[in-house]
């Protein structure tokens, strides 16, 4: 990855000065560890009237995929092939980000001892580039720096290939910046910029985040035309964060417009005297009300079938009892996020050994499955169509065959407690189906008998007396040992006919209000 910056300067305002403000001598090569590779910083011209210095990282392609192991950037779907095959090193992103507030830490503060007034003045750059991943093509990236005083903001588009033009261009682009701006300016919008046009970074994402965006944003984010999207993108799109940001971002702006500090403004609630209880979300009860049945069942290797971004697998490493944790999913991005939000790759050995993550899907047998104490399938069957459901059936119940297996799903009946929910519509646009508690009760029986197990439900969240609770779960526990005692549905006829039963006639087009979707 390579970057380089420029100013020219005269006999009393020396071009060179750019060494000072950079902390990095004109006559010296440097070379700086980083985590992924070797960082340089030397000079190709270094005179009164012109001075550039550049930035090159090497990146360590084996370190690379060393501490990615099928995580973070490592394990993202378009670098499946990263140990053989990968243009993303040569490409500046949140790598080169990081190498930036590394090499440079001083002067993103602006901070010059010997020339402190060169420092708070605007400098004449120009910022180059080579290759830039931008999603959003030139278009965004006139979007992103066009506000941020540069005078001229060049994107020219990389093509694939210069032999084969009819192949178009690639996605990425050569930017160069002109303007005069302070240089700790230009350098945080880098900062910042640069993995947001990525749309992506190379390590996990964690609220520590919000305080290093709004430090590198401050003096121009709280006003950019594109915060928004500068903000969910620098966050990984994590909205959680994304909205603490843009909450602190707006104080900063109306601070801003009454000359008043943001503690001055920030001071509606006393945070000792707010006792007021906050509702706890249903996704929260749904994992407590798991841990306790694997609790009861006294369990300690459990399969997270359908596990998603990771937040069950979480909980259950944060429990000792818990001795080996698999999440299993068929999206290998869900995978991607799960991995980053447990910080596999910043794990001991000791905690990386109780915990995996494995591509796979519940529609087939899998001998990886086999052996373990108990499996939950959590909000998980109603997202499988219903002729496909015998398999998965089949596949846990019938060829896994754990002691214990929970599985908990929507119910149906509850929907009409969900205000902004129209009558008919399901909680989620993927979901196939969404089951009464008899309409549950039956299956879960039926597969119980099939397949030797007993089975016990109970609900989850606020159990309405009219409607029920608005999750169900089912707890079946393994009674008889003999695997031929399973039934395998595939060779027989379809759930809806084992069942004596029919789809649900819910529609499945329909997208889940705010508040249904977070449950």
């Amino acid at each position: 990855m390579f970057l380089t910056i420029t100013t020219t300067g005269t006999p009393e305002s020396p071009a060179t000065d750019l060494g000072f403000l950079l902390h990095k001598h004109p006559d010296n090569a440097q070379r700086f560890s980083t985590s992924h590779g070797t960082a340089h910083v030397f000079y190709p011209e270094a005179t009164v009237e012109r001075c550039t210095a550049a930035l090159l990282l090497e990146v360590d392609p084996v370190a690379l995929v060393r501490r990615g192991q099928g995580k973070g950037r490592g394990g993202a779907p378009d670098a499946a092939l990263a140990q053989y095959v990968n243009d993303r090193p040569y490409a500046a992103s949140s790598l080169m980000s990081v190498a930036l507030s590394s090499v440079f830490k001083s002067a993103l503060r602006g901070v010059c001892a010997a020339l402190p007034e060169r420092a708070a003045a605007p400098l004449p750059l120009r910022v180059e580039v080579p290759a830039l991943p931008a999603r959003g093509g030139v278009e965004l990236v006139h979007k992103l720096f066009g506000p941020l005083g540069w005078s001229s903001v060049s994107a020219e588009p990389v093509v694939l290939d210069a032999r084969f033009p009819e192949w178009g261009d690639s996605r990425y682009v050569r930017l160069v910046l002109e303007g005069e701006l302070r240089l700790a300016h230009a350098l945080r919008q880098l900062y910042v910029l640069l993995p947001v046009l990525d749309d992506a970074k190379h390590y996990w994402v964690a609220p520590d985040e919000v305080d290093k965006l709004l430090r590198a944003g401050d003096g121009w984010l709280a006003e950019h035309p594109e915060q928004k999207l500068i903000t969910s993108r620098y966050l990984s799109r994590r909205r959680g964060l994304a909205r603490q940001a843009m909450e602190r971002l707006e104080l900063v702006r109306l601070a801003e417009a009454d000359g008043l500090d943001v503690e001055e403004i920030d001071n509606a609630v006393d945070e000792h005297s707010d006792t007021a209880e906050k509702p706890v979300p249903l996704a929260a009860q749904r994992r407590a009300a798991i841990l306790t049945a694997l609790g009861s069942a006294g369990v300690s290797r459990v399969l997270d079938l359908g596990c998603g971004q990771g937040q069950l697998v979480q909980e259950l490493l944060k429990d000792a009892r818990f001795t080996e944790v698999v999440g299993v999913d068929v999206s290998v991005r869900a995978l991607t996020v799960a991995a980053r939000r447990l910080r596999i790759d910043r794990m001991t050995e000791r905690q990386s050994g109780r915990v995996a993550l494995t591509q796979g899907s519940l529609a087939y047998t899998d001998k990886r499955l086999k052996g373990y104490d108990a499996a939950v399938l959590s909000e998980v069957i109603e997202h499988v169509d219903l002729p496909r459901l015998p398999a998965l059936e089949y596949a846990v119940f019938g060829s896994a065959r754990p002691r214990t297996v929970i599985v908990t799903t929507p119910n149906v009946e509850y929907n009409v407690r969900w205000e902004t929910l129209p009558a008919g519509h399901v909680r989620h646009g993927d979901h196939r189906f969404e089951w009464s508690r008899a309409e549950f009760a039956a299956w879960a029986r039926e597969v119980a008998e099939r397949h030797g197990y007993g089975v016990e439900f109970g609900p989850v969240g606020p159990d309405d007396p009219k409607v029920g609770p608005p999750t169900q779960m089912a707890v079946f526990t393994l009674i008889a040992t003999d695997p031929e005692h399973a039934t395998n549905p595939a060779t027989n006829r379809t759930a809806a006919t084992q069942t004596g039963r029919t789809a649900p006639t819910t529609p499945t087009t329909q997208t889940a209000p705010k508040e249904a979707t977070a449950a």
